[in-house]
């Protein structure tokens, strides 16, 4: 790893959390998909497009951190079967209500966050900054959607939280 100033070593760990991230992130990808072409009700138009907006981004995250294994001189998990193996998140049925999905999609970010410290704190021990980085804006975006789906199952009489 001379030329990124890394220890292969140190290193491992940091990869194999990215592996787990990175089957997490395909089962969530397919689960998005799954809710978007079920999406029925008064939330159809809102949800259908959410959820489409929300698989294209993790599209490209699930590419971003198989790059980042590579980068890091590793080779990503790519098969199908390794991932339902891998990943912290199990499949979802496709008759779930719009509330349902959104709660379920909830339960998951807690569980990517997890996922997701767990890689930062990988990486801090290998002194992998750019791993960190790329996580780190990640975490941010994620909480950030979290906050919106939470704010959409929220009724408006619900009082808003003061600080």
């Amino acid at each position: 790893m001379n030329i990124l100033n890394l220890d292969k070593e140190k290193t491992t760990n940091t990869v194999n959390q990215l592996n787990i991230l990175l089957a997490d992130f395909h089962m969530y990808y397919q689960k998005l998909r799954n809710f978007h072409w079920n999406i029925v009700g008064k939330s159809f138009f809102d949800l259908h497009v959410k959820f489409e907006e929300m698989y294209d981004d993790t599209k490209l995250k699930v590419d971003e951190i198989a790059e980042r294994i590579l980068t890091l001189r590793y080779q990503p998990t790519s098969n199908l079967s390794e991932y339902l193996k891998m990943s912290n998140l199990k499949e979802s049925k496709a008759t779930l209500s719009d509330a349902e999905m959104i709660d379920t999609l909830i339960d998951d970010h807690t569980t990517l966050l997890k996922q997701m410290k767990n890689v930062i704190d990988a990486a801090d021990k290998a002194n992998d900054e750019g791993t960190i980085d790329l996580i780190g804006a990640y975490i941010r975006e994620l909480e950030k959607t979290t906050w919106m789906l939470d704010a959409w199952r929220m009724k408006t009489s619900d009082n808003h939280p003061k600080a």
